[in-house]
């Protein structure tokens, strides 16, 4: 297994990012989820106050949802665990980089082959100035957290999982 810290310097080289943002971090670590059955993906709201930030999907035909407002995130690469991924992806599209005790919850959800993860972290003194968009997706915003869970082109699944979050926040 690969050092989270290599996989964030590798995805950094890949993605072209030359400056690292934290946005929170404490210091305790939080236990890694044990990996009970396999996974393809993990996807993360990143809440702001009463928005949440969101990125649109490229336009291209060969791309699930594309021209679609998603959430950052992505598929799993090699021995990732679900924060490892979601971690390495938020980076990767955003250039930020949070701590697994930033990821205030969490949840697994069913989706073919087999498991997507769904986190959440809150940040009221969020600085969109530390986003440092990626080569992935048309744009990214910062959205009223009600525009993304009515908005005809955001994914319904994950319109579906914030919701689930929020009625439990």
């Amino acid at each position: 297994r690969v050092p989270l810290s290599n996989v964030i310097r590798q995805s950094r080289q890949r993605a072209g990012i030359a400056h690292t943002h934290r946005l929170g971090c404490t210091q305790s670590i939080q236990p890694e989820l044990p990996v009970t059955e396999p996974f393809h993906g993990a996807k993360l709201a990143i809440l702001v106050g009463n928005h949440i930030l969101t990125i649109l999907r490229d336009d291209i035909p060969t791309i699930g949802w594309p021209d679609h407002w998603d959430l950052p995130g992505g598929g799993r690469e090699s021995d990732e665990t679900p924060i490892e991924c979601v971690l390495r992806e938020l980076h990767e599209e955003l250039g930020l980089v949070l701590c697994a005790n930033d990821l205030i919850w969490r949840k697994p959800y069913k989706s073919p082959p087999n498991v997507v993860w769904f986190f959440a972290a809150e940040f009221p003194d969020f600085d969109v100035e530390k986003v440092r968009f990626g080569d992935e997706g048309q744009e990214w915003r910062l959205a009223p957290i009600e525009w993304f869970l009515t908005h005809e082109k955001a994914i319904p699944n994950l319109q579906s999982r914030l919701r689930t979050y929020l009625g439990q926040r």
